[in-house]
C-alpha cells in the first residue's frame, strides 16, 4: 500500500551489508554484462501485478526493489557492479508469470528474481527458475507447499532449492487469525468463503483447521469465483447461517465487495482476511460499514519498525506514484537478499563474478543473513523465512489499524 525509491539505507543493513560501484550498460553472458567503463551490470528481475486490480500491490513491489537497487549503487556496495531491475508484469496470471521467468532465464545479466505476489503464479515459475538455477525470492508468497511440498502437512519436502520466500506462510498465518478470532474477538461461529486459488483456498483451509481444534464452529462453506462481482447469494447464505465471523480465503478486489453484500444483506458481521485482503483499496471497495473488518498480514507494521525508517524516509524522498503497499518492506528486503549474494558470491572471486553466476548465487542465497527493513532476514532449510511474526488489524476510520502482533503458538 506505499511507495517510493533512493536514498541510504537503514543503519542496521548498511552495517552489515556490501559494497557496490555504479556502471552503464548491459549485455549478455552468466556473469551479469560490461558496462563499458570496467564494471559489471547485474540485473535484479521484478515479476509482479503492475496493471489490474491487484496492481497497488504488485507496484509497491516493484518500487521497493527498485529502490533497494538504488540504495546499493549508492552505497557501492558490491565493487564492480551496478544492480538495476527489470520489471515485469504477470497480470497476476500463471501463464504471463511462466513466460515472464522464461524471459529472465535468456537473459543471462539477470542473476536473481524478485517475485511474484502470487503463490499461483509462483507455481508456475518454481521450476523454470530452479533448471536455470536462478534465485527468485517472493516477498509475498505465502503458500506452505511451495517451499515444503504438497504433502507439506505430513512430510516436509524442498521442491526447489532456487526458491525462497520473506514473507511467513499461511501454515501459520491462518491458524494465528484462527486464535485471535476465537481467543481475542470471541467468535465461535465462522462461515469460509474462498476463492479457490492456492493462495486462498490454502489460507482457508489452515484457518479452518485451527479453529476447529480450538473448539470453534463452521457453520457454512462457499467458494466463489474471482472474476464475479456479484456476491449476493453468498451474502444470502451467510445471513441465514447465523454466522458470527466470516473468513474469507481471496485478495481485495473481491473482498472489499464481498464485505459490502454480506453487510448489506443484514448479517453486520465482521470479515476476516489473510494479508490478500490488507490493501487500502479494500475499504474503497467494502465501503463505510467496512469498520470492524480483520486482516491478518506478515510482520510488524512497517511504520512502527525501528529498521523500516529509513527504507519509509527513502520511499518518500524517492517520489514514487505509488505507496509502497504491504509488502514493500518484504520486497526491498528480498532484493537485498539477491544482492546480499551477489556479494558474498564477488567476493569468494577475488571480486568478479564466476562463469557460473547463477549456481553460485543460488547457493549462497542459504546463508545470507542481514538486519533488513522487516527486521532480521535469513532462510531456513525449506528457503523460508525465519521471521515468523504476523499482526492483525482492523479498519477503523477508514483504515487499517493494528490491533495485534505476535506469532503464532501452535
Amino acid at each position: 500500500m506505499r511507495q517510493r525509491s533512493l536514498i541510504a539505507i537503514t543503519a542496521a543493513l548498511a552495517a552489515g551489508a556490501l559494497t557496490l560501484t555504479a556502471c552503464g550498460s548491459r549485455d549478455s553472458g552468466d556473469k551479469g554484462s560490461d558496462s563499458g567503463n570496467g564494471g559489471t551490470t547485474v540485473v535484479i528481475g521484478v515479476d509482479a501485478p503492475l496493471t489490474g486490480d491487484l496492481s497497488a500491490m504488485g507496484l509497491g513491489i516493484k518500487n521497493s526493489a527498485d529502490l533497494a537497487a538504488k540504495n546499493a549503487n549508492k552505497q557501492n556496495l558490491v565493487k564492480g557492479v551496478t544492480f538495476k531491475i527489470d520489471a515485469r508484469d504477470d497480470q497476476a496470471q500463471p501463464s504471463a508469470g511462466q513466460q515472464n521467468a522464461s524471459t529472465f532465464v535468456s537473459d543471462k545479466s539477470v542473476l536473481g528474481v524478485v517475485g511474484p505476489l502470487n503463490s499461483s503464479v509462483a507455481e508456475s515459475m518454481q521450476k523454470v527458475f530452479d533448471d536455470a538455477k536462478l534465485v527468485q525470492v517472493s516477498p509475498a508468497n505465502t503458500g506452505p507447499a511451495l517451499t515444503q511440498g504438497p504433502d507439506w502437512q505430513t512430510k516436509k519436502v524442498r521442491p526447489y532449492k532456487a526458491y525462497f520466500r520473506t514473507a511467513t506462510t499461511d501454515a501459520i498465518q491462518g491458524p494465528f487469525a484462527a486464535q485471535y478470532v476465537y481467543n481475542t474477538a470471541k467468535k465461535k461461529k465462522v462461515f469460509v468463503i474462498d476463492d479457490k486459488k492456492t493462495y486462498g483456498s490454502g489460507l482457508a483451509a489452515t484457518f479452518t483447521t485451527e479453529f476447529k481444534k480450538l473448539g470453534g464452529k463452521v457453520v457454512g462453506t462457499e467458494h466463489i469465483n474471482p472474476d464475479a462481482k456479484d456476491f449476493s447469494a453468498v451474502a444470502t447464505k451467510v445471513k441465514n447461517s447465523g454466522a458470527e465471523v466470516v473468513y474469507y480465503g481471496g485478495e481485495y478486489p473481491q473482498a472489499g465487495p464481498l464485505s459490502k453484500q454480506i453487510k448489506a444483506a443484514g448479517a453486520k458481521i465482521p470479515l476476516v482476511g489473510g494479508d490478500g485482503i490488507k490493501d487500502d483499496t479494500f475499504m474503497k471497495l467494502a465501503g463505510s460499514e467496512a469498520t470492524g473488518d480483520l486482516a491478518t498480514s506478515v510482520g510488524a507494521p512497517v511504520e512502527d519498525l525501528p529498521s523500516a525508517k529509513q527504507f519509509v524516509a527513502d520511499y518518500k524522498a524517492a517520489g514514487y506514484k505509488e505507496e509502497y503497499s504491504a509488502y514493500g518492506g518484504y520486497a526491498y528486503d528480498s532484493a537485498w537478499a539477491v544482492i546480499e549474494a551477489v556479494k558474498k558470491v564477488v567476493d569468494a572471486n577475488g571480486g568478479k563474478l564466476p562463469s557460473d553466476a547463477r549456481a553460485k548465487i543460488t547457493e549462497a542465497m542459504q546463508g545470507v543473513a542481514f538486519d533488513g527493513v522487516t527486521g532480521k532476514v535469513s532462510f531456513d532449510e525449506y528457503g523460508d523465512a525465519t521471521n515468523k511474526q504476523l499482526t492483525v488489524y482492523a479498519v477503523k476510520n477508514g483504515a487499517w489499524v493494528p490491533v495485534k502482533s505476535g506469532t503464532y503458538t501452535g
